[in-house]
C-alpha cells in the first residue's frame, strides 16, 4: 500500500480545525483560557507540519524556476547567418 501524503495533510488540517473549535467553545463555556491551553496546542501541533511542507514546496518550485532560467541563459547562442 502506498502512503498518501495528501490524505495526511487533510487529516492534520481537519484535526487542527476541530481542536481549535473545541478549544474556543470550551474557553467560552468555562471562561478560562489557561485550562484549555492544551487544546489550542494540539491545534497548533497539527498546523505546524502543514506550514512547513508548504514552505518546502514553495522553495522547491522556486529552485526549479531558477534552474530553468539558468539553463536558458547557458544555452549556446544561435549564429545568425546572413544570406546574400
Amino acid at each position: 500500500m502506498k502512503f498518501d501524503k495528501s490524505l495526511l495533510r487533510t487529516v492534520l488540517f481537519s484535526l487542527g480545525v476541530v481542536a481549535f473549535v473545541i478549544g474556543v467553545y470550551q474557553t467560552i463555556v468555562e471562561q478560562d483560557l489557561g485550562r484549555n491551553y492544551w487544546i489550542f496546542m494540539i491545534s497548533l501541533a497539527c498546523w505546524l507540519p502543514l506550514n512547513y511542507w508548504r514552505q518546502q514546496e514553495a522553495r522547491r518550485a522556486k529552485e526549479i524556476e531558477v534552474a530553468k532560467q539558468v539553463a536558458e541563459l547557458n544555452k549556446p547562442a544561435r549564429k545568425n547567418k546572413k544570406r546574400r
